[in-house]
């Protein structure tokens, strides 16, 4: 076999994709995409569980990849696709179907307001992740800057989901997902540091009580799922803004350390 049939046997070969990672970011676009069906026949449920399957899947493929050396451009390219659909679009319309469209029962200027706010969370959903590919490499790996996008499609999916569950109606429940929906978007492409928990070492050993949080985690959720998964993403948005107000106020209370 000459040299030349060899180079072009691997050039060949490095044209071809990994089968494992990348199946996991089909399924999380899949789980995507059944959330737009879903919500479009009405079963705001079952959008809101698959919004957070792909969550799940989303968090598994990267961390295969790496555990396999599997990474690639195509993978992160279609990785970050697959999150435009997923975390992007599939929230906006979800809420959209749920609840925004029917604002515009109270008026035209309503109406405007339910699909601009879903369309704004579109675009921050989208604006967040060119500026996060674009700044892959020279960020600070320990923090995100602005509210990630599964963290901010969770906040949105569980308000469905509760919000359906509880059957709540009306301009004040409508409203109240217009502000959120729209809050979600803004924190997605603010300048807030959110923890990115990509510095724990997954294969590193813990103390054996550590391992009980797992369970209690899930025995938590299981309690109320739309309920305690609305919290914890809502309160993992709020911390950004929560910490950038208290770091401004020690700067205020301490001049002398914000000057040095």
């Amino acid at each position: 076999m000459t040299k030349e049939s060899e180079n072009g046997g691997s050039a060949a070969r490095g044209k071809g994709i990994y089968l494992l990672p990348n199946m996991l970011t089909t399924a999380a676009l899949f789980a995507g995409f059944y959330a737009i069906v879903a919500a479009v026949d009405g079963n705001f449920g079952n959008s809101a569980v698959a919004i957070f399957i792909a969550m799940a899947l989303d968090g598994l493929d990267g961390r295969v990849a790496r555990m396999t050396s599997t990474e690639s451009d195509f993978g992160k390219e279609y990785d970050s696709l697959s999150d435009m659909v997923s975390f992007g679009l599939a929230p906006s319309i979800v809420v959209y179907q749920w609840g925004l469209a029917r604002l515009a029962e109270y008026g035209w200027a309503w109406g405007k307001l339910g699909w601009l706010a879903a369309f704004f969370y579109t675009a921050a959903a989208a604006l967040r992740l060119a500026r996060f590919n674009t700044r892959v490499g020279i960020a600070d790996k320990r923090y995100f800057e602005g509210l990630p996008s599964p963290s901010a499609a969770g906040v949105v999916a569980a308000m469905v989901w509760l919000s359906y569950d509880l059957e709540l109606s009306g301009l004040t429940a409508l409203a109240l997902a217009f502000f959120i929906t729209a809050a979600a978007g803004a924190l997605m492409v603010s300048t807030f540091k959110y923890y990115s928990f990509k510095d724990i070492n997954m294969g590193g050993k813990v103390p054996f009580a550590t391992l009980l949080l797992i369970p209690a985690i899930f025995m938590l959720i299981a309690v109320n799922p739309p309920l305690v998964l609305f919290c914890l993403f809502g309160g993992f948005a709020s911390v950004g803004p929560l910490f950038w107000l208290i770091r401004r106020n020690r700067k205020r209370s301490n001049p002398a350390d914000s000057e040095a």
